[in-house]
């Protein structure tokens, strides 16, 4: 039987006096792949990344390859040593931050050009970005999103009571939730959907996130 949590408890926890160190960032991601090829050209060719450096298979099992998105070095980096599809098992999603509303719209239209099945849009509870979620070529859940809620000095979140889980990108849009500024540079990227699409958007939204979540 699964050991029941204790939210608040968890609420309670915080970093413990005396560290001696800060993390800044989280630096980059690796991971396992199947197929290296396969995996390097969806990252490159579909998500605009640029490869930086590849190991051989004489200094990597499978090979691997480093990948980077800004200045870093690498952000991403893949080993081709997994045997089949990811069961997303460790790493529940990985998600990627861009500068504008407009540009996650514009990437989940990108994503359906390449044939590649949108698991999730619209907004989160906690956090409250807007976002779409689908897989790479093995299976990792990815994420492309916008506007996370900011955290001050004060530690203070948005309360519970103010979420707004949005199940499409537009209905995230038309609705915001309190403080948040939906405002598109280009009004015309907004959905023109029928209630139809709209119905088949929110099902396989709530289908694919409750598998995630574990329901």
């Amino acid at each position: 039987m699964a050991k029941k949590i204790d939210v608040e408890a968890l609420k309670r926890m915080t970093r413990a006096a005396g560290i001696p160190f800060h993390v800044s960032k989280i630096g980059h991601i690796v991971l396992n792949c199947s197929d290296i090829e396969r995996s390097t050209r969806f990252y490159t060719e579909v998500l605009g990344f640029s490869v930086s450096d590849v190991y051989p298979e004489d200094m990597a099992k499978g090979g691997m390859v480093f990948m980077r998105f800004h200045h870093d070095h690498h952000g991403i980096g893949l080993v081709g040593t997994m045997p089949g599809q990811s069961g997303s098992i460790e790493l529940n999603h990985l998600a990627f931050e861009v500068k504008t509303l407009d540009e996650v719209l514009l990437a989940r239209d990108h994503l359906k050009k390449h044939g590649i099945a949108i698991d999730f849009e619209g907004r989160r509870r906690a956090g409250s970005q807007i976002a779409v979620e689908f897989r790479d070529p093995d299976g990792h859940r990815l994420e492309i999103f916008w506007g996370v809620d900011q955290v001050g000095s004060e530690g203070r979140t948005r309360p519970p009571a103010e979420w707004k889980w949005a199940l499409s990108l537009r209905e995230a849009i038309l609705d915001p939730c309190q403080g948040q500024d939906t405002t598109l540079l280009n009004p015309a990227l907004i959905d023109k959907e029928t209630p139809e699409e709209a119905a088949r958007i929110r099902e396989r939204t709530l289908k694919t996130q409750a598998a995630k979540l574990g329901h």
